[in-house]
């Protein structure tokens, strides 16, 4: 690239020159065409091979690269800028192929926590409905790193983007879903939900909501292991986005027959009800500004009522549910609310295939061990937010 960059302006200049509509075309001379090049290439980038040039980085040694005073925040700009190129699903599937993502995995284990973090940040990206990346990170064995970050770092943020690069890793991935069974994923989310970070929290909510609708059966699991209380207290939360997902998850638990019935959440009736009457009333006291806004969470403690006890809650009554200018009747806001917009088309690898001829493959055996004492979670602050909160992505 240019140092000074390209001379756009001469380039404009030259373009309306030449392209002004009051002449015919002709053929540029050789010089022109040149200075046209030369100006357009100054500002294009060859992505495959600057690729390459940070896996190089990636694949020296940490101490070297301080004796050469590259710095820990030299290393996440080069990890922000290897981001941007593996958005697009080639270069991410092409990192493999030129060395990259063995080093970056790597670095879910460099000695700095924001390093950490940013590496988790870019194997979001790489996996994000990508099935071939999301087989390549399971075969380099990306998934144990992943897991141990998000089980016992000592850093809440980096918890917080493995647990990202953990949901899209999985998300329509049997293998990496065996695996997050076995590796005592569950009892993880678990302690995530108590940990008082909002932002950890709405992630370990999300995951748990899309297992969930994935595969009726985790249902038991997740009574098992105290998950609905935990939700029911996260209901309450200050953070608007905690009690839509809590309330999310508690819908999908409603729905999910366990033992031919809705399991342990319904039988704790009046803990249950009184939660859904105070967000009712909450919901009434809202100004009409926040009543909009809150419109999936209306929704939610409808649906939730209703699943529960077979009648419609007074949201109804109280013309709280439909607003006028919404629509009626209101949509289903759980179902396919895991679903990004982001290369969609590859989200369900399975689609279109005869199960008849497609080769089933066997789960990979991942985890690191028993699962730990339940955390005690009573009395958590669910409003509480950790102050580190840098590195963010949109997920």
């Amino acid at each position: 690239m240019a140092k000074d960059g390209p001379n756009w302006d001469g380039l404009l200049k030259w373009s309306l020159a030449h392209s002004d509509g009051t002449s015919s075309n002709r053929n540029l001379s050789e010089e022109d065409r040149r200075w046209f090049m030369e100006a357009m290439q100054s500002q294009s980038v060859d992505v495959v091979k600057r690729m390459k040039e940070i896996t190089l980085v990636m694949q020296t040694p940490e101490q070297v690269l301080e004796s050469q005073g590259v710095t820990p925040a030299d290393i996440e700009d080069l990890l922000d800028e290897l981001q941007e190129h593996v958005e697009a699903i080639d270069m991410a599937n092409d990192l493999h192929s030129i060395g990259g993502l063995v080093p970056l995995l790597g670095y879910l284990k460099n000695t700095h926590a924001n390093v950490r973090a940013k590496a988790a940040e870019v194997v979001t990206t790489i996996v994000q409905n990508n099935p071939r990346s999301q087989q390549l990170v399971m075969e380099a064995n990306g998934f144990e790193p992943l897991l141990s970050n998000f089980t016992s770092d000592p850093d809440v943020t980096v918890r917080t983007k493995a647990l990202g690069a953990i949901s899209s890793l999985i998300r329509h991935n049997k293998p990496g879903i065996a695996a997050f069974r076995l590796g005592n994923g569950f009892a993880a989310l678990r302690d995530a939900l108590g940990s008082g970070n909002v932002r950890f929290q709405r992630k370990a909510l999300n995951l748990i909501h899309y297992l969930l609708h994935e595969n009726s059966s985790d249902g038991s699991i997740v009574s098992d292991l105290g998950f609905p209380r935990i939700m029911l207290h996260l209901a309450s939360s200050e953070d608007a986005e905690v009690r839509e997902a809590a309330l999310r998850g508690l819908l999908e638990l409603a729905r999910n027959k366990i033992d031919g019935n809705t399991g342990r959440l319904c039988e704790d009736d009046e803990i249950l009800k009184q939660v859904l009457e105070e967000l009712v009333n909450g919901i009434s006291l809202m100004s009409p500004e926040d009543l909009g806004a809150a419109r999936e969470e209306r929704q939610l403690v409808d649906s939730l009522w209703n699943a529960c006890y077979n009648e419609p809650s007074s949201l109804r009554d109280k013309g709280l549910l439909v607003l006028p200018g919404e629509d009626s009747p209101p949509p289903d806001v759980a179902s396919k609310h895991f679903e990004p917009p982001l290369r969609a088309w590859a989200a369900r690898p399975d689609a279109g295939k005869n199960p008849g001829t497609e080769k089933k493959q066997a789960p990979l055996l991942l985890g690191l061990g028993p699962a730990p004492e339940a955390a005690n979670v009573q009395g958590t602050s669910s409003g509480e937010v950790n102050g580190d909160e840098h590195n963010t992505t949109s997920t």
